[in-house]
């Protein structure tokens, strides 16, 4: 017997879906019915399920998944609660645009047995809500109800086509629990639904003017300028990329990065800001020529330098915003790049720096060679100040910095897992990322990824789909996975990520990783943005405890609550002034990388 919750699994199967993260509830029972039918009939089920005891788990699961295999995931969840439940998950993979497949089932509106599934449990009159869609509807790219069994293929096929087309992202789709559980004809079920004529919308190029324009201008800049956020989720583009900047002695400065855009090694990367103020490269106000490709914030307007000096483009500046899905971010209120920008474009970042690079214009930059050495020598420049930073000797009982920490960190990695192509880092230290996204920054593409979003809490559970996304594409210089996981969290996001269910997962699907906290006693970033606002107020004078930003006196065991998660499977240990850090962070890894389990080290910095 098929049910449309059979349909359902094996359209997602058709389509090329392989997992699917979920958190069951009233609203499935069809859906169990029919895995266990496959398990029954095949041995096994046509997605694999990955049981995830929290919704937001589950998504940042999924999206940690997508992000590393460039394949759509499905994520099933309960009805409202459970939508609602997927919390600010929802925003990360949004802002991430991450094409991820979220169903939901909803309560029967039948109640007295007209049909199969009607209502039967006190929690059917709860959770039947006016607009359960509304939940999410504005950071979906689509939302449908199936009403009918017959159109599951069209629906599932839809939706995916729109995921999957840029701007990328979720789409949600949902249906009762009678239509769940009504029987279909074996021959609708055996019906091909493949993606074959549902393709995604083909990337999309520059214009020839705008090739003309933009190609002329980067030739004959005294002074240009490329900044980018998440180039490097396109791999396709970070070679162009590295290209076009070596040929044109053209700098690359990094600002609010969700993924690695260039090799740490390349000489024209000037560095990464995430737009504090004084924090941006000196040459945004100097650039004649700026190219924003693929960029999220490129510069706050009202932020000002040390010297008092807006860190902003000169009124001069030819600016030039390429965007692959949403050049004048239309999901955002205010926005301000577009409205200085002499050309806007929809263009896909590898295919437009291609046209670039194939325009004739590389080989008559303006000024080539001073500049070349002027930024070579700010990029060795950057490279020494990191790297000085991470072996200064820490005052007795004063706790390591943040620089030092992930110094040790980085070369513990380095010298366990030698090809940089095998470990991947999930970056969500927050008031850290500046030094993080610097220090830590890979020397090789797709070697670091964050949420895209600001939603904390996402990379304990990513860390569980990176693993399984890992194996799954064949990442790693083996091609049989990631030896490596590495989460960097902070004390707050560690807390967001429902430790307690990601680590379950961790351990149920033996997906081992490291996660490093950072424990500064709470949340700094709160704190610092009332300092941003009030330097000089009541506020400023207080600790974190007293502007009840922070977790003291009693601080939670972050360790202790991964070794009760795991059963005693996860090994950890805390790190406060004095311990052994260099000792500590090498034996993490290897308990990662040689025994197969996850270890955790809490590194306690200054307190807030």
């Amino acid at each position: 017997m098929y049910t449309t919750s059979s349909l359902f699994l094996h359209t997602l199967a058709q389509v090329g879906i392989t997992h699917a993260f979920v958190n069951w509830g009233s609203d499935h029972p069809a859906l169990l019915e029919d895995l266990e039918r496959q398990r029954v009939n095949h041995g096994d089920t046509v997605v694999e399920i990955i049981t995830c005891p929290n919704e937001m788990a589950a998504l940042s699961a999924a999206q940690a998944f997508v992000q590393v295999t460039n394949i759509p995931a499905a994520v099933i969840v309960h009805v409202d609660v459970g939508t609602q439940a997927l919390a600010g998950a929802v925003h990360n993979a949004s802002r991430g645009k991450v094409p991820i497949l979220v169903f939901a089932g909803a309560s029967p509106s039948t109640m007295e047995g007209e049909l199969k599934g009607s209502r039967n449990e006190w929690i059917h009159w709860m959770q039947d809500v006016p607009d359960q869609p509304a939940i999410v509807r504005q950071y979906m790219r689509f939302t449908a109800q199936i009403n009918a069994p017959e159109n599951v293929p069209h629906l599932v096929r839809r939706a995916l086509q729109i995921a999957t087309s840029e701007p990328k992202g979720p789409v949600y789709l949902w249906a009762r629990r009678e239509v769940l559980e009504q029987e279909i004809d074996e021959s609708l079920f055996n019906s091909p639904a493949s993606l074959y004529r549902w393709p995604s919308i083909e990337p999309s190029a520059l214009s020839p003017s705008a090739v003309n324009v933009i190609g002329d201008a980067l030739a004959h800049a005294n002074n240009p300028l490329i900044i980018t956020s998440y180039i490097g989720r396109n791999p396709a583009a970070v070679a162009a990329l590295e290209m076009l900047s070596r040929l044109m002695a053209i700098p690359i400065f990094v600002t609010c990065p969700s993924a690695t855009n260039i090799s740490l090694s390349h000489p024209f990367f000037v560095g990464v800001s995430f737009l504090a103020p004084g924090t941006h490269t000196p040459l945004l106000s100097t650039a004649d020529v700026i190219l924003i490709i693929d960029a999220e914030v490129p510069w706050i307007p009202m932020n000002k330098d040390n010297q008092g000096n807006f860190e902003r483009p000169s009124d001069d500046a030819r600016i030039f915003v390429i965007d692959s899905g949403d050049p004048l971010k239309e999901t955002i209120g205010m926005e301000h790049v577009a409205g200085v920008a002499e050309l806007v474009c929809r263009a896909s970042a590898d295919v437009t720096l291609y046209q670039l690079l194939n325009s004739g214009r590389t080989g008559a930059a303006t000024g080539f060679y001073a500049r070349s050495k002027s930024i070579q020598a700010m990029h060795d420049a950057f490279i020494t100040d990191m790297r000085n930073a991470e072996t200064l000797a820490s005052e007795p009982n004063v706790p390591y910095v943040p620089s030092r920490i992930f110094g040790a960190l980085r070369a513990a990695v380095e010298n366990k897992v030698p090809h940089p192509a095998s470990t991947l880092y999930l970056n969500e230290t927050i008031s850290n990322y500046p030094l993080s996204w610097s220090h830590l920054h890979p020397d090789t593409p797709a070697g670091m990824l964050s949420s895209g979003g600001s939603s904390l809490g996402w990379a304990l559970g990513a860390s569980i789909g990176a693993v399984i996304g890992g194996v799954s594409a064949g990442k790693g210089a083996g091609k049989v996975g990631y030896e490596l996981v590495v989460s960097v969290v902070g004390d707050g996001t560690f807390l967001f990520g429902v430790p307690s269910s990601a680590f379950w997962m961790a351990r149920r699907y033996e997906t081992p990783f490291l996660t490093i906290v950072l424990n500064n006693g709470g949340w700094k970033s709160p704190k610092l943005s009332m300092m941003g606002v009030h330097p000089e107020g009541h506020g400023s004078k207080v600790t974190g405890n007293q502007l009840t930003v922070g977790f003291g006196p009693a601080m939670p065991d972050y360790v202790g609550i991964a070794i009760a998660a795991t059963g005693g499977w996860a090994w950890g240990k805390r790190i406060a002034a004095g311990d052994p850090l260099e000792e500590t962070m090498a034996e993490a890894v290897r308990i990662v990388v040689e025994e197969r389990r996850c270890a955790v080290v809490e590194c306690v910095l200054e307190s807030i």
